[in-house]
C-alpha cells in the first residue's frame, strides 16, 4: 500500500481503475520516467488496492513504432488511464481511440498516484512530443 491516508479513489464511475506509470526503475519511489516509448518499465497500480506491479517494456528495443506498441501493450493489459512526462502523437492516438485516460505528471511515482488520485493531475488533450523516427 501507497498510503495508509490517502483520500477517497479517484475511479471510473465510482469502480477501482487500473492505471500505468512510466518508470525508470521497478521502485514506487523512483521518478516518473519522461518518456512514454522509451521507458524503462511501466507499473500497473489498482487504485482501489494500491497493489501494484512492475513489468519492462518491450517496445524500448523497436527501432521504429515504439509508442504504438508500447501503448498496445498496455491496451493489453486493461488500462483506464496512463501517467507520464511526454507521449508522441502515435502513442497518444492509439490510447485515446482505446478510451485510455492520459495524465501529465512529474515526480515521484507515489507522488503521481496520490495526486491522481487527488484529482490534482491535469489530463492532456494532445500529444506533447512530435513524432520521432528510429532510435534515441
Amino acid at each position: 500500500m501507497l498510503s495508509e491516508t490517502m483520500p477517497k479513489v479517484w475511479s471510473k464511475n465510482g469502480e477501482r481503475m487500473k492505471v500505468a506509470v512510466t518508470s525508470s526503475t521497478k521502485s514506487i519511489d523512483s521518478a516518473i520516467d519522461e518518456r512514454f516509448a522509451r521507458c524503462n518499465f511501466f507499473v500497473i497500480i489498482d487504485t482501489d488496492s494500491m497493489e501494484y506491479e512492475f513489468f519492462s517494456n518491450e517496445a524500448i528495443a523497436s527501432s521504429s513504432g515504439a509508442g504504438v506498441k508500447a501503448a498496445q501493450e498496455l491496451i493489453d493489459k486493461k488500462v483506464e488511464a496512463v501517467i507520464t512526462g511526454n507521449i508522441g502523437p502515435n502513442a497518444f492516438d492509439v490510447l485515446n481511440k482505446a478510451g485510455i485516460k492520459i495524465f501529465k505528471a512529474s515526480g515521484s511515482i507515489k507522488e503521481a498516484i496520490e495526486n491522481f488520485k487527488e484529482g490534482k493531475l491535469k489530463e492532456m488533450d494532445m500529444a506533447n512530443v512530435g513524432r520521432h523516427r528510429g532510435m534515441r
